[in-house]
């Protein structure tokens, strides 16, 4: 193990925000938009740029409706989403486990 582990990393995971939205939605499932900005302590400019990139991925879902005739944006995470957010746990794991 150790460095050969490196090349696991998940780098669409790896960012310290898009970190945090996974770790987040693991726990939670869903959250809308607001929440996740208050959390994170995000702009809501950075967290979309986040968000599309886990959407792209297909890490996570965008569901966009209006709740009492306001925009409401809620997020989830995919299957995909768990199964790339477990490995990438396992990946980091095994190359901390591995440098000592």
């Amino acid at each position: 193990m150790g460095l050969a582990d490196l090349g696991r990393i998940d780098e669409v995971i790896h960012g310290r925000m898009r970190l945090g939205i996974m770790v987040y939605l693991a726990d939670t499932e869903t959250a809308d938009f607001t929440e996740l900005k208050t959390v994170l302590e995000a702009t809501q400019g950075n967290l979309s740029v986040h968000l599309k990139k886990l959407a792209e991925a297909g890490y996570v879902s965008i569901d966009k409706s209006f709740r009492d005739n306001k925009p409401l944006t809620e997020v989830t995470i995919t299957e995909k989403g768990r199964i790339a957010f477990a490995a990438y746990l396992e990946a980091l794991g095994s190359l901390i486990g591995g440098a000592g």
